[in-house]
């Protein structure tokens, strides 16, 4: 085995390994430098976070497998920390450890611009968004969507010719909505997509907002044509602010509930835009500046490993069922940064700690913990 395929192998079996997200994923990466070493770490970190039962780790003859069914699709895996990796998502936080690609990789290296909307668009909404992704497309711009009814829809098919993404909720090889079955293989042939969920994984609800910061995460900005009260696209629209994207929203008739959500944007701060001129007019600043690799994440740079019961103490009492932010338990812990994130890596890997984008909450009291 090539220690190219080894690496993914160890990535598949690190973020696939229990209490493991993308955040955690990379603090461990950060850690311990690999994914084979921060494998071998799992069990140590999570008994000391007080687990109750041994930490679950996904096998290597199960990550095979997957790699397995990957190729037989006919895709490929994208590790964070690949040349090939986007650069705008490495940036985020929680940037996908592991992506399922299918189709022309070098989009990535394009400019993106998301275009999100309603399922239910209005035959305006979709003219709109027709005309912008394809006026966008002829600029250059890589158009990126969720493969959705409606507005991803036709954002995708007038920038086909161009280049567009499709970021799926579900496995590579599963076509939501099926009615998209036909863009889904022009997709393919065409254009990219793009999936972390694991193969022959089926879209649930909990999935798509976690598709949609990887929308946002691979854009330089975001817009948004047609958006009700509650829509999916408004959590796009909240995750691209969070990640310092521009938001930008195509106004609609204040009689028309699904143009409520979006013109609240508007009313919130969001750029307005009513054409291809508009959005240029916005992006293209943002095009001129160049993107850098990440910073190296330096959290652990000064943890020398002397963590203390009464250290983890002062966390643990400060944790409970509300969200905190980790810089308020730095400052009301009076620990360094590097101690606090050892802590609450711990008390994740243990079962006991959930991050969301509040904070991180407590969902159980660990026992007592062992001196080190």
């Amino acid at each position: 085995m090539s220690s190219r395929e080894q690496s993914i192998l160890d990535a598949i079996r690190l973020i696939r390994s229990a209490n493991v997200g993308p955040i955690t994923y990379h603090q461990l990466i950060a850690l311990y430098g690999t994914a084979g070493k921060a494998l071998e770490a799992l069990p140590e970190l999570a008994a000391r976070g007080g687990g109750k039962r041994k930490i679950r780790i996904f096998s290597e003859r199960d990550a095979a497998k997957e790699l397995k069914e990957v190729k037989k699709a006919g895709a490929e895996l994208l590790v964070s920390g690949d040349n090939n990796y986007p650069l705008h998502l490495a940036h985020i936080p929680d940037a996908p450890p592991v992506i399922t690609y299918l189709g022309n990789i070098h989009l990535l290296e394009k400019t993106c611009v998301a275009i999100v909307g309603a399922r239910n668009a209005s035959a305006a909404g979709l003219k709109t968004a027709r005309k912008l992704s394809g006026g966008l497309g002829e600029r250059d711009y890589c158009i990126v969507s969720g493969m959705a009814r409606g507005i991803d829809t036709i954002a995708h098919q007038a920038a086909l010719e161009h280049g567009t993404i499709a970021v799926l909720a579900g496995g590579i090889d599963n076509i939501y909505p099926k009615e998209n079955t036909d863009l889904y293989h022009r997709l393919c042939a065409e254009g990219l997509i793009l999936a972390e969920n694991p193969i022959g994984t089926k879209p649930l609800d909990r999935h798509f907002p976690r598709r949609n910061r990887i929308i946002s995460g691979l854009s330089i900005g975001v817009i948004v044509a047609e958006a009700s009260i509650g829509s999916g696209s408004l959590i796009t629209a909240r995750m691209a602010a969070e990640q310092n994207r521009e938001v930008m929203v195509v106004p609609g008739s204040p009689e028309d509930p699904r143009c409520i959500g979006s013109n609240n944007l508007i009313k919130n701060g969001a750029s307005l835009i009513q054409n291809v001129s508009d959005a240029v007019d916005i992006l293209y600043p943002l095009r001129e500046r160049m993107i850098e690799e990440p910073p190296e994440d330096k959290i652990f740079k000064n943890f020398e490993g002397d963590l203390k019961q009464s250290d983890r103490m002062k966390v643990v009492d400060l944790l409970g069922p509300t969200p905190s932010s980790i810089d308020e338990l730095v400052t009301m812990s009076g620990l360094p940064v590097s101690v606090v994130h050892i802590i609450l890596l711990e008390l994740e890997l243990a079962g006991l700690l959930i991050r969301s984008f509040r904070g991180v909450s407590l969902l159980e009291r660990p026992p007592e913990p062992r001196e080190i």
